[in-house]
């Protein structure tokens, strides 16, 4: 298909201003200010736009509940704390195709009523800083940001505010909690941002590839827009892919694209002649899969029916020589250091099913290792505050699920079948 999320990005002056208003840039936004605010909701709605940050909740359902909220000011968010182990898709367009980024926020901006947006950055991204740093002064520049947009009496500002690297600042209130300079711990909903969001006002927060999704949604109409991917999940779709593959990076492709055509035709295949042995396809939070269920379509809706999910499209590939609980361990020890601590399930949950794999991993096993697995896991996605602790024991469950004998074999016989 058509590069739209990626266009251009082979040149390298493709972050520069004049580069993108060259090759049509900003022209979205120009057909977006001649339209009524909620003109251009109804378009997002009619386009079937879902959040691509992995939830996947309806992108203009979001908006319509902040324009109608009489709270104001009202601000968009732009969530670009990209933090999903496996995630790099956001980080692409933020250096490759930034102003696509800042032209969507201010239509999204423009649409809620919006004259305030936060891009919030990932801390880890010290260097995209300087380039969205960089993007932003072009467009005030130009008068694409401003008092006054274009002469057309719409006001929008943006702010860049970098976070300090925690990954709980992913989930939307943790994010608007750090923000108004608190501890990055997620809020209780609802109330939902878009009624009570960033100092108590109608706040929309949407992640970079979404937003990059609007220009493109003016520019063809939400008709020609519902023609790509899946009717139930329309649009283009960045997909990341790492690990034991040919050809590992960004691929945008239809949203519905199959896993297996990810990985062997545009991923080129496992690598090394390897036997392809697992996949953890949307970030490792989301459930593995084994083999024989790479056929799932990529997308919110058909995901689950395969027992995952498509998470935030990051695609890690996993050939016959990999210890699945070594992969296990690593997870577990990433999301116990990640947890915000704000509730036990989680807090405490993480540690010990991190010290349960540990133990089968240095052969002090005990027989019931398994089954305490499953039943914390089962306790942390229940009781859990926010999705943090929810999809953490994911990847632990689903392994056990599909392999369950790797770790029979580790507990039974001390070795790795691997």
């Amino acid at each position: 298909m058509e590069k739209i999320l990626l266009r251009n990005i082979e040149n390298p002056r493709s972050a520069d201003i004049k580069e993108y208003i060259k090759n049509g840039g900003y022209k979205d936004l120009l057909l977006a200010l001649k339209m009524q605010p909620g003109e251009i909701i109804e378009e997002v709605k009619r386009s079937g736009l879902r959040g691509r940050g992995g939830s996947g909740f309806p992108t203009g359902l979001k908006w319509e509940v902040a324009l109608r909220d009489p709270k104001s000011p009202k601000y968009l968010i732009c969530n670009a704390d990209e933090g999903e182990p496996g995630t790099f898709k956001d980080r692409l367009i933020m250096e490759k195709n930034p102003h696509l980024l800042i032209e969507g926020m201010i239509i999204a901006g423009y649409a809620i009523k919006a004259e305030y947006g936060y891009i919030y950055l990932r801390g880890e991204y010290p260097y995209v800083k300087k380039i969205l740093s960089r993007t932003i002064k072009e467009a005030y520049d130009k008068g694409y940001l401003g008092e006054d947009i274009m002469g057309r009496g719409v006001k929008f500002h943006i702010k860049l505010y970098q976070g300090a690297g925690a990954y709980i600042c992913g989930e939307e209130t943790a994010l608007i909690e750090s923000i108004e300079g608190k501890r990055g711990q997620p809020r209780i909903k609802p109330p939902f941002p878009a009624s009570t969001g960033v100092w108590g006002m109608p706040s929309v927060v949407n992640n970079v590839e979404t937003l990059s999704n609007i220009p493109y949604i003016i520019e063809i109409g939400a008709t020609a827009y519902l023609k790509i991917g899946t009717p139930e999940c329309p649009g283009p779709k960045l997909y990341c892919v790492s690990g034991h593959v040919k050809r590992p990076g960004v691929y945008e492709l239809p949203m519905g694209t199959t896993l297996r055509e990810i990985i062997y035709t545009h991923a080129g295949g496992v690598r090394d002649g390897k036997r392809l042995k697992a996949v953890i396809p949307g970030g490792i939070s989301t459930p593995i899969l084994p083999p024989q269920n790479i056929d799932c379509t990529m997308d919110f809706v058909n995901m689950p029916r395969y027992g995952s999910a498509l998470g935030s499209g990051a695609i890690i590939v996993m050939d016959e020589t990999v210890c699945l609980l070594k992969v296990c361990e690593r997870a577990l020890r990433f999301f116990a250091h990640e947890s915000c601590g704000k509730c036990t399930p989680c807090r405490i949950g993480t540690k010990r099913m991190l010290e349960t794999i540990q133990r089968i991993l240095r052969g002090a096993e005990r027989d019931e290792d398994i089954e305490s697995l499953l039943e914390l896991g089962s306790v942390m996605d229940a009781a859990s505050f926010c999705p943090l602790g929810q999809t953490a024991p994911n990847l632990v469950i689903s392994t056990i699920n599909h392999f369950r004998e790797e770790f029979e074999s580790h507990i039974k016989e001390g070795r790795c079948p691997s």
